[in-house]
């Protein structure tokens, strides 16, 4: 795809500005490496050990100010309580705009089984943060006859909270979570018509992990469904992930399919007939990763297979994990994120 120089700066301003409707940490492929918290608050404290996750996620390699996220997680039960407690902070750039933000949460745990080794498990979660937006504008060019242009940095600091619901039955699990539940001005253009300020969020996920008995192999399919109804953003997570026990801890591999259920319309500007054409968003997402006592190492690769995007290249993202204070595993069933 070839744009013309004398449109790239609108071009990527317009779309630097669209993306304050997605405000908050953006929703990647993160949680398939052991780490539904960054996603699900009630998951904060579920498993056994307390988490540490680092997540550096770097896109379209040699593109000057490319989209990048890094996240540092922790979570961990309240000893012996049903309660956890957990916190996330995130850097999000991407080209003129970025974003930062803290989040501290607090998750229950209800316990329905008679005992702790059939796990039948309710929990609540609420995220609670800060999160401050930059636009950086001082690279374009104010002509004058454009009033959304400033010419100047801006930011702005608003408060916003998520609330989630896992459930975990044996080998099934079930999460789903709103997220960004108040309105934030963010950087807002209402005098020049743009205001984006419901960046409202609605995830569900359902999985299973099977396996045969005495079996080191699982299996584990799993679905996530995404819904932001501002911009009318409906997308679908098909995902499996198979895993191994070894000697020294466990290793994993999968793949995840995401596609966009609504459409996206844009113009082919080569075509003299100014047709408008429409495309559903495809990312094809392999990863693996490897458990050695309490440390983890993962990798995960994203690839955007639409016909329109800014460059071929993939997004490549590492994650970092340690485990503490593990407590005596307690569940006689396949479920990594409580028994890990």
């Amino acid at each position: 795809m070839c744009i013309k120089k004398s449109l790239l700066i609108p071009t990527i301003f317009f779309f630097s500005i669209s993306i304050w409707a997605q405000s908050g940490m953006p929703i990647y492929l993160d949680y398939l490496t052991d780490n539904y918290y960054l996603i699900h608050p009630s998951m904060a404290g579920v498993a056994n050990c307390s988490k540490v996750r680092i997540t550096a996620r770097q896109q379209w390699f040699g593109v000057e100010n490319a989209p990048s996220l890094q996240t540092i997680s922790f979570n961990t039960r309240v000893g012996e309580s049903k309660s956890g407690y957990g916190a996330i902070i995130f850097n999000d750039k991407n080209g003129y705009q970025s974003q930062t933000g803290a989040y501290f949460t607090y998750a229950h745990h209800l316990m329905f089984s008679r005992n702790e080794i059939d796990l039948n498990m309710l929990s609540f979660g609420l995220n609670a943060g800060m999160i401050q937006y930059r636009l950086d504008q001082s690279d374009f060019i104010d002509s004058g006859f454009d009033p959304v242009i400033s010419g100047v940095n801006e930011s702005a600091t608003d408060f916003n909270v998520d609330v989630g619901l896992s459930y975990h039955y044996l080998d099934f699990y079930a999460h789903i979570t709103a997220k960004n539940l108040l309105e934030n001005k963010g950087i807002n253009f209402s005098d020049q018509g743009l205001s984006y300020v419901n960046s409202r969020t609605f995830l569900l996920t359902l999985g299973h992990t099977f396996n045969k008995i005495g079996s080191e192999w699982s299996y584990e399919p799993s679905i996530m469904l995404l819904n932001r109804p501002s911009t009318k953003e409906f997308n679908a997570d098909i995902n499996l992930k198979v895993q191994r026990s070894m000697d020294f801890g466990s290793v994993y591999a999968g793949l995840s399919y995401r596609s966009s259920i609504s459409t996206g319309e844009f113009s082919d500007t080569n075509n003299v007939n100014n047709i408008v054409s429409g495309e559903t968003l495809k990312y094809i997402t392999p990863f693996a990763g490897l458990t050695k006592g309490n440390f983890m190492l993962a990798y995960t690769y994203s690839y955007q297979s639409n016909s329109l995007v800014f460059d071929s290249g993939g997004y490549h993202q590492i994650t970092l994990g340690y485990n503490f204070k593990c407590r005596k595993r307690h569940y006689e069933c396949l479920c990594p994120a409580i028994n890990n």
